[in-house]
């Protein structure tokens, strides 16, 4: 393997490391909502 294929591969990880690493980062730190995730809870009661 060549030097400039190592340089490229190493490149080319390390991208998609720090791309993964900072979505991941986003999700996670963003604020929850305070709506419901369920539609059950949106129903109407019924009595």
């Amino acid at each position: 393997m060549t030097t400039s294929a190592i340089i490229m591969i190493i490149l080319t990880q390390g991208t998609v490391i720090t791309a993964t690493i900072y979505f991941f980062r986003k999700v996670l730190k963003t604020p929850s909502n305070g709506e419901s995730d369920s539609y059950s809870d949106n129903d109407a009661k019924k009595d």
